[in-house]
């Protein structure tokens, strides 16, 4: 787990790295595919620590979901940034968690709780994420066409990254204060997918030959 994991960190670091702004970047980032986020401040054995993998389900959406994350400003449709923003209300104590995690996203959800949102200190939050995530945060991203093969890739890269001792957060780590226990023992911005089937040598091969020609 450790070499495979220590492996596809060198492998990582050595592609080319995006940051915000990356609309003049969007002719090399594919239309589909697997992306790996680092945050600043997180280190592996003197790489940058992988803290994030995500992809897409629909077609033709890795872009549109790199946006939901780092531009548009809304938790309902990011995971991530709902993470984030649970770990600074939590680390300050802020009874607003409870208003935060309901989900918005349906008509019957934002009529029976609308009166429950405190507008002004929402927006400040997803402004506060969105600084967070544009200056602390930079991907590389992995092309793979194929739907099923992406999500079975993520589900194992994701186990890789979890279930490597070496492989953990630093003190200092903002998810440290997430109120998702999954979040602060793995040391990364998710709860799904830790902890199950990691890469095998066939999985290796694969990944190698996708990034292969970008190494």
């Amino acid at each position: 787990m450790t070499d495979n994991c220590h492996t596809l960190h060198a492998w990582i670091n050595s592609l080319r790295r995006f940051r915000f702004p990356f609309d003049k970047d969007l002719p090399l980032i594919p239309q589909n595919g697997i992306y790996i986020l680092f945050e600043q401040g997180e280190a592996f054995d003197q790489m940058d620590r992988i803290v994030r993998v995500g992809t897409h389900t629909g077609n033709d959406q890795l872009q549109s979901r790199l946006y939901q994350h780092f531009v548009d400003e809304n938790k309902d449709r990011s995971i991530f940034r709902k993470n984030i923003g649970r770990c600074f209300l939590n680390k300050e104590s802020n009874p607003y968690l409870k208003v935060w995690e309901l989900d918005f996203t349906t008509r019957d959800q934002r009529k029976k709780n609308a009166h429950l949102v405190d507008r002004i200190l929402q927006q400040q939050l997803e402004k506060r994420i969105s600084r967070y995530i544009r200056h602390k945060m930079t991907f590389s991203v992995i092309e793979v066409k194929n739907r099923t093969e992406r999500l079975r890739l993520e589900s194992r890269l994701v186990s890789t990254i979890s279930l490597c001792k070496n492989c953990k957060s630093s003190a200092n780590w903002l998810g440290q204060h997430s109120p998702k226990e999954r979040i602060k023992e793995s040391g990364l911005w998710q709860v799904n997918e830790l902890y199950k089937t990691p890469l095998n040598a066939e999985d290796m091969k694969q990944l190698k030959a996708l990034i292969g020609s970008k190494l």
